[in-house]
């Protein structure tokens, strides 16, 4: 599911085809720029945005991942009602992040291949030191879900932005 590096869509890219898919229909946008990702549902008058970090085409393909995995309800709470914790997760919070992230990770990893952008797995704290079997199962619950999407389809949102992910890079 990697692409070549250096041939995918940018970020701006990436916001626009999300805009095109979504504003209308979800009153959704992404936004990039952000020290940490963020989701903010909508307020009365205003879009929901989906908030990334810095101009990273892979935090926005990753933050529109979990807004996809999202059902309505979770599209009401501020980060769809879930927690983060950022660096300096101890080894039980980063398998409670593993649990949460394989989904996600899978889920980005289309996206990924459809934007021309290079997918490798984020275990985002770098402030742990992890034993190589830790790793092994995270990957290996990324590619059970990967294996899932990839039999069962990809959820409706996520299949019309992959399809316009690929449709911009043409």
């Amino acid at each position: 599911m990697n692409a070549p590096v250096g041939i995918g869509l940018d970020a701006l890219a990436i916001e626009k085809v999300f805009l095109t898919c979504f504003a209308v229909n979800f009153k959704t946008r992404l936004v990039g720029g952000a020290k940490e990702p963020f989701y903010r549902p909508a307020a009365p008058g205003t879009h929901a945005e989906i908030h990334y970090r810095s101009d990273y085409s892979r935090s926005a393909l990753h933050e529109v991942a979990h807004w996809c995995i999202a059902g309505p309800r979770r599209r009401r709470l501020e980060d769809y009602g879930y927690w983060y914790s950022a660096d300096n997760r101890n080894l039980t919070q980063q398998q409670a992040f593993f649990c949460v992230e394989a989904k996600p990770q899978a889920l980005e990893s289309f996206f990924c291949a459809a934007a021309g952008v290079a997918f490798n797995l984020s275990i985002d704290n770098l402030s742990l030191e992890l034993a190589q079997d830790t790793l092994d199962q995270f990957q290996a619950s990324v590619s059970r879900e990967q294996s899932w999407l990839f039999d069962k389809g990809l959820p409706l949102r996520a299949t019309c932005f992959a399809q316009a992910l690929r449709q911009a890079r043409q």
